[in-house]
């Protein structure tokens, strides 16, 4: 372990292609040691995936970001290097993760039935709950920054659902997210939709907020059934 550490240090040293490298071989280390290396790379390629989608919607809104960086039971995530200008964009970039990691999961689901494999059923699940825990209308959250352009005050929903989840689920990683969370929902909290510098930045269109309202209701429907089907059929393989 020591020495992947030091392979980890040495990447920072050599880009961020290095670092993704490093930080990934890292998470597969700490995950096979729990559930075997087959699954642990399928957890981390659905993973890839997600942060991918993040990279390359930022890439299309022009901004500049850095490679996906992991950190073993805690995630992944893109380091933003350019401000967003308003809520459209913020919502644009955090769709894209989740569609593409939904997309990704879909794949591995549809090779599974294929080829009738309980591993890949296995990987698709985690891959489906994985883009369903993150479009949680909780800001830093996926799901926060696509229905900020709604209004920030949607994030207050997911309290319930936020706590709900960390007594059903308990996980260091809910813990993280839900301490992060706590500067976001008190701004939440205080939000004035009529204060200038809110009306610039959260100032969408109608037709935008409707397009959005809908791809996050439509995909947020689609991810929670294909998690509790997958989850049914896994259970019945180990009745």
């Amino acid at each position: 372990m020591k020495s992947l550490f030091l392979l980890l240090l040495s990447s920072l040293k050599l880009g961020k292609l290095a670092t993704t490298a490093g930080t990934m071989l890292l998470s597969l280390v700490a995950y096979a040691g729990i559930w075997g290396w087959r699954y642990a790379a399928g957890f981390i390629g659905l993973l890839f995936l997600h942060e991918m989608g993040h990279y390359i919607a930022a890439r299309q809104r022009g901004l500049s970001v850095g490679a996906p960086t992991f950190i073993p039971f805690v995630g992944a995530w893109i380091n933003l290097e350019s401000q967003l200008l308003d809520v459209e964009t913020e919502a644009y970039v955090g769709m894209g993760g989740p569609v593409l990691g939904s997309i990704g999961a879909l794949c591995v689901y549809l090779w599974a039935r294929h080829v009738d494999s309980q591993l890949l059923l296995a990987i698709s699940y985690s891959g489906f709950f994985l883009n369903l825990l993150n479009l949680l209308p909780v800001s830093p959250l996926d799901g926060g920054r696509i229905t900020a352009v709604l209004s920030p005050r949607v994030w207050l929903i997911g309290v319930p659902i936020m706590l709900a989840l960390m007594l059903y689920w308990p996980s260091p990683m809910l813990a993280l997210v839900a301490m992060l969370a706590l500067p976001q929902l008190a701004k939440a909290w205080q939000y004035d939709a009529n204060a200038p510098e809110n009306i610039a930045y959260y100032g969408a269109p109608t037709t935008v907020k409707l397009e959005y309202g809908a791809g996050y209701l439509g995909l947020s429907g689609l991810l929670a059934v294909m998690t509790f089907e997958v989850h049914d059929m896994l259970s019945a393989v180990r009745m």
